[in-house]
């Protein structure tokens, strides 16, 4: 198996339709990020929160970006289920972002998730950030839309821990959804440790549609 590094990232952006997706998703590789270099600064957009989520979102995010070097947390309020009907302000948002902030690397979600919003900020951030290594996580749900991923990051026993800790601390809003359960988090990141022959016992895994080999020293 091929491997590369991300040590030399310092601008992570995040992007997630709802406010548990990215701790979900790549909660565990930020934490990873944040405990290799401590010159990353990170910009967490959410889409669609009523105050309640929105409170359990920013909460959240300060915890997970605690040691980060910079932080930027946006929640915004467009209704939950009705992206796909409210395209333009999602992709006049993700133009105003265009503008303030230049990142590295984009976590955002997997292009082939059966949840409608999902897939309107994955088309978008592609639509939008067309020059940029972007990284789709993923999100077990009842619709059963997990795939073969191509890229994994390798967690510490300590940061799957703390991801799912966090999860659960949170987003209390989420628990009486019975696909909201420690034994999924860790079930998840357990089997794409073994898919990536991890020397860990946890693994996030993303998707990785292209990238570009550069030859010259600067490359990253």
């Amino acid at each position: 198996m091929i491997s590369c590094s991300l040590n030399r990232v310092k601008r992570v952006l995040c992007l997630g339709a709802h406010s548990d997706d990215i701790e979900i998703g790549c909660g565990g590789t930020i934490l990873s990020l944040i405990e290799k270099s401590n010159r990353i600064e990170f910009y967490c957009l959410v889409l669609c929160a009523n105050p309640e989520r929105t409170m359990e979102a920013k909460r959240s995010a300060n915890a997970f970006l605690a040691r980060a070097r910079k932080k930027t947390i946006v929640v915004k309020s467009l209704r939950d289920g009705f992206l796909p009907y409210l395209g333009p302000p999602v992709k006049e948002c993700f133009e105003e972002l265009k503008k303030v902030f230049t990142p590295d690397v984009i976590f955002t979600h997997c292009r082939h998730d059966l949840h409608q919003d999902h897939r309107l900020v994955c088309e978008l951030t592609w639509n939008t950030f067309r020059d940029h290594f972007i990284l789709e996580y993923e999100i077990p749900k009842y619709d059963a839309d997990l795939r073969s991923p191509n890229f994994f990051v390798p967690l510490t026993e300590t940061h799957a821990r703390t991801k799912v800790k966090n999860l659960m601390r949170y987003f209390t809003t989420q628990q009486n959804k019975q696909w909201f359960s420690e034994e999924l988090f860790y079930g998840l990141m357990r089997l794409r440790a073994t898919e990536a022959a991890s020397v860990t016992r946890y693994a996030e895994a993303f998707y990785c549609r292209k990238v570009l080999l550069e030859t010259s020293n600067q490359a990253i």
